[in-house]
């Protein structure tokens, strides 16, 4: 291994590495080193990381008070040679390279995303089985906001005016950010990223990138950098780019939806009969994700502010109903032929981790399979008249979330027990915040 990653980084003349470690929110945590330094470490395997890195939560505090909290021992990183990639925007020549983080004994650590998903595949791969994901991801350009008590607003285009109103797919409207679109996808063709199409969405300055489909860990990877692009991408140019699920009360929310399918090894779609028809294993698939998603929504609507996203008639599902071409669903059958019959998953938000939205959906789908669950009857028309089955609020959901036996079983009592205090404690800052709402409407009325 240490051969090749020298041969690749000699070739491509790269000074300096950047070794990266999504934590639980999907933030990128790492080292940078000069090249030569990450050769001989990774040849001896010092590469070293405290485990505190999987209990900072988003607020940069430490989360959890337990023996290993305390004791946060050195976890060695093992590079991805498979993910080592240029890192675009640098004067130094500079790539990157996901780690895997184990513990001195050789063993995975359970927190880590990134190894929650490789287990969550591995399940399909015991069976035989391959799925397949690709998301398409929401986000929004603003303009610079450096006080964050004032609400963010769209940014100035080409034209020196901001947006004003909704202009979904409209093509004039992008071309408002066309030089700063140009960038991203230059910088994304220097990480080999597998980019499909970006379109105007529906909201003043809302753009959104669909990833072509691919294995789930390879695509959480490219997830993570492309967010890390676009933001330095969109700094370059005097704006913000940001991936929060409601970044603006009166503009429509952001969502990573997630196109799921799974195919056998010779490469035949599990969710269709040879005459065409749905199989059992893909109704199974569908009667997983209702029965499971809404307790596990902390792992693909991880914060507060994810769950302002979801309300009625704003392009956000409140429930699970499953339904052929249906938006208003938060489990929509795209029109496709037998092979490519697929399930979009449209509950989580840009916001959340991705290893851990594609763990928790593919996770679902396969319960649902091992269990034999059923779906309900198909939704057609519209689906937000259903009940809300999907919690209001992080603190709900967290709740539902402890309680889920089957995924808790699953992911691990470590992963749980890491990923709740992390929530809990950033819960806890936000109840801990006064509110403009509280001061414009009590401070002169209670």
């Amino acid at each position: 291994m240490t051969q090749t990653f020298q041969h690749w980084i000699s070739t491509h003349r790269i000074s300096e590495i950047e070794c990266l470690v999504p934590d639980m929110n999907g933030v990128i945590r790492g080292k940078v080193l000069p090249a030569a330094k990450f050769i001989k470490s990774e040849a001896e395997g010092s590469l070293r990381m405290p485990s505190s890195v999987f209990s900072v939560d988003i607020t940069g505090a430490y989360a959890g008070d337990g023996d290993e909290a305390y004791a946060d021992r050195d976890l060695i990183l093992f590079p991805d040679v498979a993910t080592l990639h240029i890192a675009p925007g640098y004067k130094t020549t500079t790539a990157f390279v996901f780690a895997d983080t184990k513990k001195p004994d050789g063993t995975a650590w359970p927190a880590s995303p990134r190894h929650i998903l490789k287990e969550v595949v591995a399940l399909y791969t015991a069976r035989g089985w391959t799925p397949v994901i690709a998301p398409e991801l929401e986000f929004y350009l603003t303009a610079v906001n450096t006080d964050p008590d004032l609400p963010l607003a769209p940014p100035i285009g080409r034209s020196g005016r901001a947006e004003t109103a909704p202009q979904p797919y409209g093509l004039e409207s992008i071309t408002e950010y066309e030089n700063l679109v140009e960038t991203i996808y230059e910088h994304a063709a220097v990480a080999t990223l597998n980019l499909d199409t970006m379109i105007h969405e529906s909201g003043a300055g809302q753009l959104e990138i669909n990833f072509h489909h691919g294995d789930p860990l390879q695509l959480a990877d490219q997830v993570i950098v492309f967010k890390r692009l676009v933001r330095q991408a969109a700094l370059t140019h005097g704006v913000y780019a940001t991936f929060m699920a409601k970044p603006m009360a009166e503009q429509p929310g952001s969502a990573m939806h997630l196109h799921m399918s799974v195919v056998d090894s010779d490469g035949r779609t599990l969710f269709s009969d040879e005459d065409g028809s749905d199989s059992r294993l893909f109704r199974q698939f569908i009667g997983g994700l209702q029965t499971f998603l809404p307790e596990i929504a902390p792992l693909f609507a991880p914060t507060v502010n994810s769950f302002r996203r979801m309300r009625p008639s704003h392009s956000a599902p409140i429930n699970v109903q499953w339904g052929r071409d249906n938006r208003s669903c938060g489990l929509r059958v795209p029109t496709a032929d037998a092979q490519n019959r697929r399930i979009e998953n449209r509950l989580p938000g840009a916001d959340a981790n991705p290893y851990l939205a594609m763990a928790s959906s593919l996770l679902a789908g396969y319960l649902g399979i091992e269990m034999a669950l059923e779906p309900s009857p198909e939704a057609t028309g519209n689906a937000y008249i259903y009940p809300r089955t999907l919690p209001k609020t992080l603190e709900e959901a967290l709740e539902r979330f402890a309680g889920c036996a089957p995924v808790r079983e699953r992911l691990g009592e470590a992963f749980f027990e890491a990923f709740l205090a992390i929530k809990q404690s950033e819960l806890d800052h936000f109840q801990g915040v006064i509110s403009s709402w509280e001061r414009d409407h009590l401070l002169l009325k209670a």
